[in-house]
């Protein structure tokens, strides 16, 4: 996994990324890594947005971030945590910001790498970068 590391941090450099841009966007790959791992869950717990009121939380994409335990009594629990994954979007937006040729794809599978770099071409004109991301450089852990 090491070699990994220093493979995509030097393939970002090749293509013109500073090492401390490479080195965040190694981190920002980290954190989403990791955050889709818990909204997948274990078997207690999972990350889910919506919004807890009155005691009576609603599921929303666009809400904030909650720990949901399952209890005993099969009624979830919701705990507020920290939104890392809207900061780790927000700095791999600033990095991005100063290589306009570049572009990013977050791939949500905790399965695989959690964030691709893509070059010019990678994409063929009028697709998705659903289909074609792994053309793309892999932003390892």
């Amino acid at each position: 996994m090491r070699r990994q590391k220093y493979d995509s941090t030097a393939a970002l450099e090749r293509i013109g990324v500073s090492y401390a841009d490479a080195e965040a966007l190694r981190r920002i790959s980290m954190t989403l890594h990791r955050w889709h791992e818990l909204e997948c869950g274990d078997d207690s717990r999972c990350i889910v947005r919506g919004n807890l009121e009155s005691g009576e939380f609603q599921y929303a994409d666009d809400g904030k971030a909650y720990f949901e335990v399952s209890g005993r009594s099969g009624k979830n629990r919701y705990r507020p945590t920290p939104d890392r994954e809207t900061g780790a979007l927000k700095r791999l937006a600033a990095i991005l910001e100063r290589y306009p040729t570049l572009a990013s794809y977050v791939q949500g599978d905790p399965r695989g790498a959690a964030l691709y770099i893509l070059r010019p071409g990678d994409v063929p004109p009028g697709c998705s970068a659903d289909s074609y991301y792994n053309r793309g450089i892999v932003v390892c852990q």
